[in-house]
């Protein structure tokens, strides 16, 4: 329970920490971007333009891995088989992002576990590789990329945007399942059927993310314009 209790410190701190060092960074730096073609900047200078946009994404890149820590803790009670907003935030990294600040900032969140900061949901640390649902966490990386080059590839229509989004979702199982299924026969000695692993990790648990993947559509569609996030 102390441990719990310590874990759960940790990541509240890292959390806050995380999000005042981004809105500090946004009021130093004040940017702004009212269109494509009209960008408003404390001075004119090339260097300084530049130097802005850099900071801009890693103040984004840094928010969305503080987001994606959040949502594996924020669990919707749902019947049958509640989720967590993972998921969420790591879609909409690659939709807000694009595919390379998108999965840099869903792979910081992963080396971070890895590193031992608790912010998986079940802890943290190295060992965690060895875990059955570690293959997911693989996949959130891989599906931040693939949304982010979907949606970012073209006009942005609510079609593509949806196949952004559900690409990355099944990405994100593809991955979750076989990686399930290698860590049950070559660790765990106790392979999981086919059909049970068709079952719990898939048909039970992806309801809720489809719901997601359709809200993460309707957000960037809505907000992505008036950001001006979309790549070039």
């Amino acid at each position: 329970m102390a441990s719990g209790f310590y874990n759960a410190l940790s990541v509240r701190y890292y959390y806050r920490t995380l999000l005042s060092f981004c809105c500090h960074l946004l009021r130093e730096n004040r940017l702004t971007k009212s269109s494509d073609d009209d960008i408003i900047y404390d001075r004119k200078d090339v260097t300084v333009i530049r130097t802005q946009n850099k900071t801009r994404d890693i103040v984004l890149t840094a928010l969305f891995t503080a987001l994606i820590t959040a949502g594996a803790y924020i669990r919707i009670p749902v019947p049958v088989c509640p989720f967590t907003l993972q998921f969420l935030f790591t879609t909409l990294a690659g939709v807000f992002l694009g595919k390379n600040k998108g999965t840099a900032a869903t792979a910081i969140y992963v080396v971070l576990g890895l590193a031992g900061l608790p912010v998986f949901t079940g802890g943290g640390g190295i060992g965690y590789v060895l875990q059955p649902t570690f293959g997911y966490l693989i996949g959130f990386i891989a599906g931040s990329y693939i949304t982010g080059h979907i949606v970012h590839s073209g006009s942005l229509t609510t079609a593509r945007l949806l196949a952004g989004c559900f690409a990355g979702l099944g990405i994100v199982y593809a991955l979750g399942m076989v990686y399930y299924r290698m860590i049950s026969v070559l660790w765990l000695k106790d392979p999981i059927g086919i059909g049970k692993l068709f079952l719990y990790c898939f048909v039970l648990a992806v309801p809720g993310d489809i719901l997601l993947c359709i809200l993460s559509a309707v957000l960037g569609k809505r907000l992505l314009p008036v950001l001006s996030l979309k790549e070039a």
